[in-house]
């Protein structure tokens, strides 16, 4: 069963410095139907001005996921770390029993656009802490390229939760496949581009939740990046 949530239908937030898109319910906006997938519980699509970004905040128990799809994005928190994502970087931030961080474009004549993911952990008060690691445009090329996994690994980086996140640039008129396993729950996120999913028509900021489906076909009418989350049902 596929159920499509078009970019069009998401939650908007915009305010002077910050235009924000939220495929679930979040900060003001509220609805019971749209509070998340499993245990993905946040896609906001970001757009932050040149020499603006959030203020120091805290979080507790999540996993936050921060894919920047182009410019950079400065992350500073009260553990010490700090570090400058950029495009094809994939950077996780376990909130455990508490965090406080910030996140600044300090270039002030570009705007950073990424998509900051939150995923509910498996299990609660770990130790807070960030992985961030760089993955080359080749190792996404036509294929899907895991980059965060349940323990992480060689070149994957850990998250405390039953599931995967994966990403695929795929271009003009090629297709990827996936399989998964029986039972699994998937979300497909059409970051940049268009095409289809199983024959159903994917735009920008679309999203696609996936029950008892056990391969996505995925075909690009245009150069495209997608997300694919494999999770627990």
């Amino acid at each position: 069963m596929l159920a499509l949530r078009k970019a069009s239908e998401r939650f908007h937030t915009k305010i002077d410095w910050l235009d924000s898109w939220h495929s679930f319910s979040f900060g003001e906006h509220y609805d019971r139907a749209h509070m998340g997938f499993g245990p993905l519980r946040v896609i906001n699509e970001d757009r932050v001005r040149g020499g603006a970004g959030f203020p120091t905040h805290g979080h507790r128990d999540m996993e936050i996921i921060t894919v920047v799809l182009s410019g950079a994005l400065e992350h500073k928190d009260n553990t010490g770390g700090g570090s400058v994502i950029k495009p094809y970087d994939v950077q996780k931030m376990s909130a455990g029993t508490g965090i406080l961080h910030s996140e600044f474009n300090s270039d002030a004549n570009e705007e950073c656009h990424l998509l900051q993911i939150w995923i509910m952990p498996g299990v609660t008060g770990v130790k807070p802490g960030y992985v961030q690691l760089h993955f080359t445009p080749e190792k996404m090329r036509d294929t899907f390229c895991l980059v965060a996994a349940p323990g992480g690994g060689d070149g994957i980086i850990p998250i405390h939760q039953d599931a995967r996140l994966l990403i695929a640039d795929v271009g003009a008129g090629k297709t990827v496949e996936y399989k998964a396993a029986k039972g699994r729950k998937l979300w497909a996120q059409q970051a940049l581009g268009n095409g289809q999913v199983n024959g159903t028509a994917m735009q920008a900021g679309d999203g696609l939740a996936a029950q008892n489906e056990q391969e996505l076909n995925f075909t690009a009418n245009a150069e495209s990046k997608i997300l694919l989350f494999d999770m627990a049902a």
